[in-house]
């Protein structure tokens, strides 16, 4: 099972957690702040924040080519973090692990390169879904309007779940590639993707996966899973923003191009030919967020700390609770189905939802309101955005409680 892993431990005291949070110790108009906005991006703990410092304090320099003390410093521990971040995904090799600035950049990186290779041309399929974030839609777009191939939409339930009689389906057309959200940023449906991804190697397509979502909540063993590009961001994992990271199998990323050129990414270069450097290199033209990925192994450690299960059952508790809390307001309508995960959406009937938002936010509590970056879904459903709650462990309770009884009186304001 890819969710769960090989030992679950008990969750720390969550007020101890929050105080590696000091983001969290304000107030917002009188009250102590409730941040429930995680999807977008969660808050750094001290581990993180005081890793960023020493690297420019101690460690900034240049990293590969240089001979000098800190050259070498400033190396290491930027391998280190590709070796940490492998080891987190359960990578065969670090070779296999690139950075990116993120979720977006790794997506559109893969989406290159298999238009230089030629794997993707007139005729073939692209399959995405309804569920998926703007960033695991254009690129697809883009590269549909270079090549020629066509883009497939898999349709989904009215309880926000994929349509999987309909996937099957579109299985059997000429399918190239199938590039799925694990978690839905927008209603939080958790995909089936092992059996997803299984059934798409078996009918010959490659497969990306938006771990966007996931990588905070659901262990990630990227060789169980079988998929050939695995995706996520630093900054929704605890880590700074700007740094993000593309897994692929090594195979795969040997046999494809590189997309952009420039230093590091070479092993010769001449004004008659250029030799490429190999996998991760290749992928990594120029200088990289250095800081950024060592920030990142530092997020790892301390998410690691604490036990990933654990922080999913601790967000699960508080998803759950919510959801009850806020069905007994009038005219409410929760999107997802019952076992999302990272987010709970909702909308409450005659109220817009960034009206609604609003007073949440003057109430001291923080939400976020729109589309979501899911415009299709959204009009999928006839809406044209909610209010989105999203939880990460330092959470509690108590502010869940806070949440509900905000929703409820900015609804009985609005009506």
């Amino acid at each position: 099972m890819l969710h769960h892993s090989a030992a679950s431990m008990p969750m720390p005291d969550t007020e101890t957690l929050r105080a590696d949070f000091p983001i969290l110790d304000q107030s917002v108009n009188g009250r102590r702040l409730v941040y429930l906005d995680n999807a977008a991006t969660t808050q750094k703990p001290l581990a993180v924040m005081l890793t960023s410092r020493h690297y420019y304090e101690a460690v900034n320099a240049n990293i590969h080519r240089g001979t000098h003390h800190l050259a070498r410093l400033a190396t290491d521990s930027f391998e280190k973090a590709r070796q940490t971040v492998a080891a987190f995904l359960h990578a065969a090799s670090p070779d296999e692990v690139i950075f990116t600035s993120g979720t977006t950049g790794g997506i559109n990186l893969v989406s290159h390169i298999l238009a230089l290779s030629g794997r993707i041309g007139q005729g073939d399929e692209i399959l995405i879904s309804t569920l998926e974030h703007h960033s695991n839609i254009v690129p697809w777009q883009m590269l549909c309007e270079r090549t020629g191939a066509k883009l497939r939409i898999i349709p989904c339930h009215e309880d926000g779940t994929l349509d999987q009689d309909a996937f099957g389906k579109l299985l059997e057309g000429p399918v190239k590639l199938l590039a799925l959200t694990w978690i839905s940023n927008a209603f939080g449906t958790v995909n089936p993707v092992e059996t997803m991804v299984r059934a798409a190697k078996d009918a010959g397509a490659l497969v990306l996966i938006d771990a966007a979502q996931s990588i905070a909540h659901l262990p990630t063993d990227v060789q169980a899973l079988g998929a050939d590009f695995i995706a996520f961001s630093g900054h929704k994992l605890y880590a700074p923003t700007g740094i993000g990271v593309l897994w692929g199998t090594l195979p795969l990323l040997e046999s494809l191009p590189p997309f952009l050129g420039g230093g590091e990414m070479i092993k010769e270069v001449t004004f008659e030919k250029t030799t490429y450097n190999e996998p991760p290199f290749k992928y990594e033209a120029g200088t990289p967020n250095i800081e950024g990925a060592i920030a990142l192994a530092a997020a790892i450690e301390y998410v690691e700390g604490i036990g990933l299960d654990a922080i999913h059952e601790h967000e699960m508790e508080l998803i759950r609770l919510a959801a009850d809390g806020l069905s007994s307001i009038p005219g409410i309508r929760l999107f997802g189905p019952a076992g999302r995960s990272g987010s709970l959406s909702f909308n409450i009937e005659g109220v817009h939802h960034y009206d609604l938002g609003t007073l949440i936010d003057q109430m001291g509590v923080a939400v976020r309101t729109g589309h979501h970056c899911c415009q299709p879904l959204m009009a999928r459903f006839g809406i044209t955005g909610t209010v989105r709650a999203s939880f990460a462990l330092y959470n509690t309770r108590q502010e869940v409680g806070e949440l509900i009884a905000s929703v409820d009186k900015a609804a009985a304001m609005l009506r």
